[in-house]
């Protein structure tokens, strides 16, 4: 898996995005790199960054997150020290950018910095099964909305079909054909795909390279909801 000194992800909201983003984080930081991630979501103030700063201080990643996230307080401000992730080019750069147009608009004032490095992977996070992108042209039109927001295109995909807890090794095969239509509409590579670590150990060869997900504390306190209805894997 090639990494980019800054990596973006977005998505629709409840994509999974933001467990995804601290799940590579904490890989960089397994592999020695300096890593620092972002939290510029300022569409949910539900799943936050900041809800795995244990974690991500014990693996050694810096955390950027908005003054009052998880506060009774949750302002659509964001923190003047992500412009470090831009500027500090020694530091691996993770940005969990809001869900849907509306979140992507908070990624415009950094866009010129990135465009100028040139060293960055901005990443549509895409789960079959959730609603608004249950068919890649559905899916589609959300990744036009969020480039259109924010003006930087999307370079890659990462698949994050799931059901939740009850997402088992034939829930991401099944998303195959789904990813694969994506992947042609959009001109895009599948990037990785993701699953919890029991369910990534029985995925095939033909969904490599996979990316281990542990699940953030805060999911598993979560009220039980119909599968495709409950925010999945962050």
């Amino acid at each position: 898996m090639e990494h980019k000194r800054l990596t973006l992800f977005a998505g629709h909201y409840g994509s999974g995005k933001t467990n995804i983003a601290v799940n590579y984080a904490l890989r960089l930081a397994r592999e020695g790199k300096a890593v620092c991630i972002a939290d510029l979501d300022i569409v949910n103030p539900y799943f936050r960054t900041k809800d795995s700063a244990k974690v991500l201080e014990e693996a050694g990643v810096s955390l950027i997150s908005p003054q009052f996230a998880n506060t009774n307080v949750d302002l659509p401000a964001l923190p003047a020290e992500a412009y470090r992730l831009v500027t500090d080019r020694e530091t691996y750069g993770i940005m969990d950018i809001g869900g849907d147009d509306r979140g992507a608009y908070a990624l415009g004032r950094y866009v010129p910095g990135i465009l100028e490095e040139n060293d960055y992977r901005m990443i549509f996070v895409a789960n079959c099964y959730r609603p608004l992108t249950r068919t890649p042209e559905e899916a589609m039109e959300v990744m036009r909305e969020i480039e259109d927001a924010c003006k930087l295109k999307f370079t890659d995909i990462v698949n994050n079909s799931n059901l939740g807890t009850e997402t088992t090794a034939e829930t991401v095969t099944a998303s195959a054909e789904y990813m694969e239509k994506l992947s042609k509409l959009s001109g895009l590579p599948i990037f990785a795909t993701t699953a919890v670590e029991n369910v990534a150990k029985q995925l095939p060869e033909e969904f490599s390279p996979v990316l281990p997900l542990q699940l953030q504390e805060k999911y598993f306190d979560l009220p039980s909801q119909k599968p495709g209805n409950r925010p999945l894997w962050g």
